[in-house]
């Protein structure tokens, strides 16, 4: 997204403890993205194991520094590969992230404290480390497919320690 919409009356409260994915409004679906731009990334599949790798290569549209996309609404148009996420698909979608907030209500659990729906700021998941603000080497159109192998890193499937932590660390 380019910007992040205000949360609404409706959204307030805890609505992805008490809603099922197909019982959430499109605004409540959305505040679900937590802004950091890991499900942006290239990402590699090894044809054999099925296991999933990424990069630090990101979609064209990724506008790194803000974690949005630079197109949102027209985004499947410009990139016809780009996968729009729905309550059917983040289930099954073995390359989200495990940090994100769609994946996290699918699969019952609770979100970060960096979260924007839970610290109320959005730039929390920078805060945390989270998000690819500052690690994006380049995008599809800089970096050939055929070079994506020595692009691959760890950090997309991995949480920063204060990431991980139950509360936010006291600022400094």
């Amino acid at each position: 997204m380019t910007e992040r919409p205000a949360q609404s009356s409706e959204q307030k409260g805890f609505f992805w403890k008490t809603k099922s994915l197909d019982e959430m409004s499109p605004a409540e679906w959305e505040s679900l993205c937590d802004g950091c731009g890991r499900c942006c990334l290239e990402k590699l599949e090894d044809e054999d194991t099925g296991d999933i790798y990424f990069t630090h290569v990101s979609c064209r549209l990724l506008d790194a520094g803000l974690c949005a996309c630079k197109d949102y609404p027209k985004r499947s148009e410009q990139v016809p590969d780009c996968v729009r996420l729905t309550p059917d698909n983040v289930r099954t979608l073995n390359w989200l992230p495990p940090s994100c907030g769609y994946r996290l209500v699918a699969e019952g659990r609770d979100l970060y404290w960096w979260h924007p729906l839970i610290s109320g700021d959005p730039h929390t998941v920078h805060e945390a480390g989270v998000s690819v603000r500052g690690r994006v080497r380049g995008t599809e159109d800089e970096i050939p497919d055929s070079e994506l192998e020595d692009h691959i890193v760890q950090w997309p499937v991995l949480l920063p320690k204060r990431a991980r932590l139950r509360k936010p660390p006291p600022r400094r």
